[in-house]
């Protein structure tokens, strides 16, 4: 997922972040209000503790209860912004995050948001990439998701991830069960190019993917004055 950056903020998230930045009393009020009784406020407040965590993780790590316990509200925006928040704070202090592991599961195979599932997924990705024994923790519910989310929107970006979590920490059985999962995708000689979740093209290639990612991901950050990109042509260079 891209980076947040100042201009993709709204000026209410900009104001609140930077009073959050600069005033701990603020901090304990976003925490609060995780646990409001207005939706909005609690996903409001998730999200700039989100923005907090990103730029400033030690400065969030006090709030991990809260944030752990936010993956229980029923929105799933709260929910996703605080799973993103812990992804911020999971190099930081990985041995705090261990009470999120029942919420990011159930997050991940939520039957509606393929948001939150890809925060989920990504959380158990960057957690368990800190040490073996929580990649051997991890593994196996990644396991599962990658068998269920095949071929899904979201499986492309949830690759991405896997890359990060294989070249982390993550135990040398650990890695070879990821390798014999991903086989299929890293034997299929193909490549497609998707417009989100719309493919728009495929094509043969002529060497299994080196790192079992059969696919092209292009994602261009339009800022302001920005058209966007125009991606002419495709080619795979040294085809044997």
């Amino acid at each position: 997922m891209a980076e947040n950056k100042d201009e993709q903020l709204t000026d209410e998230e900009l104001a609140q972040l930077q009073l959050a930045e600069e005033n701990e009393n603020a901090v304990d009020r976003l925490v609060k209000e995780l646990g409001c009784p207005t939706r909005r406020i609690r996903q409001f407040a998730a999200r700039v503790l989100h923005l907090l965590a990103e730029r400033d993780p030690q400065r969030v790590v006090p709030c991990v209860p809260a944030l752990i316990e936010a993956l229980d509200r029923p929105e799933a925006q709260t929910r996703w912004e605080a799973l993103d928040a812990l992804t911020a704070l999971a190099t930081t202090c990985p041995e705090q995050l261990g009470d999120a592991f029942e919420g990011a599961e159930t997050a991940l195979f939520d039957e509606i948001s393929s948001t939150l599932r890809y925060a989920a997924f990504r959380l158990l990705c960057v957690w368990g990439a800190t040490s073996v024994e929580r990649s051997r923790e991890a593994w196996p519910i990644l396991d599962e998701a990658i068998q269920c989310y095949h071929g899904d929107p979201e499986y492309r970006d949830m690759l991405v991830a896997l890359l990060a979590f294989v070249q982390g920490a993550a135990s040398a059985a650990t890695k070879a069960a990821l390798a014999e999962r991903l086989k299929f995708d890293a034997d299929a000689k193909t490549a497609s190019l998707f417009d989100g979740d719309r493919k728009i093209a495929e094509t043969g290639i002529g060497r299994p993917a080196p790192i079992g990612i059969s696919y092209l991901h292009i994602q261009s950050e339009k800022s302001k004055g920005d058209a966007g990109m125009l991606l002419l042509s495709v080619s795979e260079k040294g085809r044997p």
